[in-house]
């Protein structure tokens, strides 16, 4: 499977050009699918991203009655919305098209409080961290290869995304594997942090409480006038919000924990002190 880079703003940003292109010409989602003579209904799954690969024959048909539409825009997102990404081949893990967002994003936010971030955990984290679910041995084989995969975004030698991770000492202190297995997940942010995209901050349990002891939030920009995006992550889903209000409330309330957190020197400092303990 292709790396289909910009496939899913693409289809995104689609959906929101048509549902502008639509409003200016005045008519509701009904009345454009009564003049197509389309199941109502197809128009607004359209305009609410709610499909997979949008058929070009459907775009020519809306531009046709939509006055002011550039055919030529709308073919060219069409046809980078229909990609198809590796990502597709794991249904069973990916529930919704947050890879596709986070291998799109020109910039990548991300704290957790408890857990490492996906893009900077090692083999035997996700290892460990699977195994503490209910989900069957084939779903985490799955799993273990899709997340690995995903990892790839931030060695592309183009479009790769610039990386800010708050990290709390607290998802560093629990117990698993063995020493090794931790000092080597120590390491790897280490050296994960030296990489000119990527700027790590920890979050000391000895600085007491701070601003995201609740918050496990991803937030992804994107290239050009695309919105920004953000996520919620819980064990049971993830989900998604774009209104614009919400994503800048989100991103205020991240400057806010990121401030709280150590400099990126710092954060390396504390790590080599972490690691010379499990020495």
């Amino acid at each position: 499977m292709s790396e289909a880079y910009g496939a899913t703003i693409a289809k995104r940003g689609l959906a929101r050009r048509l549902r502008e292109l639509r409003v200016g010409t005045g008519y509701t989602a009904n009345q454009v699918c009564d003049r197509l003579n389309w199941g109502r209904g197809k128009v607004g799954r359209f305009e609410a991203n709610n499909w997979v690969r949008p058929e070009l024959s459907d775009i020519r048909d809306l531009a046709r009655i939509y006055a002011g539409s550039d055919l030529d825009e709308l073919e060219e997102l069409a046809t980078r919305a229909r990609q198809r990404a590796w990502w597709r081949d794991y249904p069973d893990v990916f529930h919704n098209e947050f890879p596709g967002y986070e291998g799109d994003a020109s910039s990548i936010r991300v704290v957790m409080p408890l857990v490492i971030p996906g893009l900077l955990q090692t083999l035997p984290y996700m290892q460990a961290l699977l195994t503490t679910g209910t989900q069957t041995p084939e779903w985490r084989e799955q799993a273990l290869r899709a997340r690995l995969r995903k990892q790839q975004i931030l060695d592309r030698d183009e479009h790769a995304p610039d990386v800010v991770a708050v990290l709390t000492e607290a998802s560093l202190m629990y117990e698993w594997g063995d020493p090794g297995d931790r000092r080597a997940q120590l390491r790897h942010l280490l050296t994960m942090s030296e990489r000119p995209n990527v700027e790590l901050r920890l979050l000391r349990l000895s600085d007491g409480l701070h601003p995201g002891m609740s918050t496990l939030v991803n937030i992804f920009d994107f290239p050009g006038d695309e919105p920004s995006m953000v996520f919620l992550e819980n064990d049971a889903d993830i989900q998604e919000i774009d209104d614009p209000g919400r994503v800048e409330a989100y991103g205020e309330i991240f400057d806010e924990i990121r401030a709280a957190a150590l400099s990126t020197a710092d954060t390396a400092a504390h790590l080599e002190s972490l690691i010379a303990k499990l020495e």
